[in-house]
């Protein structure tokens, strides 16, 4: 059930909403992002004014900050979906999150190995190329095999 705001922007501030561009700031997730969020359901529909400005409360600011730590971690919006369930879930098995901590780890480490692999493999290319006027080139040789 929506909440009934009053009429103007200023009234909502009083009441301790945020516009869009404050939660921005207040939660390091772009205006961009948080209607992007809203659009797809990882965060809940708006509360707007009557003039039809969306407004956030601390608890919205919360949520999307939880967002935001969670993609400098790398998780996915999917994985966020599910630890955002945890994380209001509040008869949850710390089991359960731990879990997926895990599994993400495991992800990660597999993507550093590959990384890895791929500069080791560029760096032996860029140290057989003679990085001269000459024509031949290695690493074009080696993409070339495809």
């Amino acid at each position: 059930m929506k909440q009934e705001l009053p009429l103007e922007m200023s009234a909502a501030r009083q009441r301790g909403f945020l516009n869009i561009g404050d939660t921005a700031k207040a939660s390091g997730v772009s205006a961009k992002m948080i209607r992007h969020y809203e659009s797809i359901g990882l965060i809940g529909e708006a509360r707007r004014t009557d003039a039809g400005y969306r407004v956030y409360h601390e608890q919205d600011v919360q949520v999307l900050q939880f967002i935001h730590r969670s993609r400098e971690l790398g998780f996915s919006l999917e994985q966020i979906r599910t630890l955002l369930a945890l994380w209001q879930d509040k008869q949850r098995a710390s089991k359960d999150v731990r879990a997926m901590a895990r599994a993400h780890i495991a992800e990660l480490d597999r993507k550093i190995a590959d990384m890895q692999s791929m500069r080791r493999t560029l760096e032996k290319l860029a140290s057989a190329c003679h990085g001269d006027d000459r024509p031949d080139c290695p690493i074009l040789d080696d993409l070339s095999l495809g």
